[in-house]
């Protein structure tokens, strides 16, 4: 957080040549933020903030939190997710007194995020975009920054563990069907092969989120 504060300047010359100083951060006024789609989460420690003295306020404060985030797994597992993470303050109007502004661009920050992201999990960082707005509520208007996150599931995983036996069971399935076998062998394998696809069913069913509104197309077939 960069911010300006016209009452806090001095001369570096008449105090030693310093022009900077680490204060506490309730010593000065500073932005009250809100990420709104927090569920918890464990607020930074290091609740220090460098003043400047042109009147420069500078604040790098780390917080990990929680977020709630609507999935859409229609096509799971080659899904594409994208989550918000809004910051906003709701106690100064944004037309009088609070605006919020990024500071650097997407393409700066998603490379940035990228240099921090674990590059080996489940998901794959793909976009990041910023969104600038005002929020109305009780006929005041309030500073929004809004960050688009777009992640990318690796779907190698669940192609050898869950699609590829289910194809194999099926094609074996066809093959048993047709085949020259008699009527009492083609009963006994075609009850293994439900026994089967219902464990490959209850896998299924373990993995999927169950916060999407529509059923993925793999979990329907």
């Amino acid at each position: 957080q960069e911010w300006q504060n016209p009452f806090a300047t001095w001369d570096p010359r008449d105090f030693c040549n310093i022009s900077e100083i680490v204060l506490p951060m309730d010593t000065y006024w500073s932005p009250p933020i809100f990420i709104l789609e927090r569920v918890n989460g464990q607020n930074p420690e290091l609740n220090y903030m460098v003043l400047m003295h042109n009147g420069s306020f500078n604040s790098t404060r780390p917080f990990q939190v929680t977020l709630t985030c609507s999935l859409v797994i229609l096509k799971f597992p080659f899904d594409t997710q994208t989550c918000n993470l809004s910051i906003a303050s709701f106690l100064y109007p944004a037309v009088t007194d609070f605006v919020m502004k990024t500071r650097r661009t997407p393409a700066e920050i998603m490379k940035d995020s990228q240099s921090f992201l674990l590059t080996d999990g489940e998901w794959k960082f793909t976009n990041l975009s910023i969104i600038e707005y005002t929020e109305v509520m009780n006929d005041k208007e309030y500073s929004v920054v809004t960050y688009m996150i777009s992640i990318e599931r690796r779907p190698t995983l669940y192609i050898l563990n869950l699609i590829l036996p289910t194809c194999a069971l099926y094609l074996l399935d066809m093959a048993v069907l047709f085949g020259p076998s008699s009527l009492e062998e083609k009963i006994n394998f075609q009850i293994a092969i439900i026994l089967g696809s219902s464990m490959l069913a209850v896998i299924l069913n373990n993995i999927l989120p169950t916060s999407s509104n529509k059923p993925p197309i793999i979990g329907t077939y």
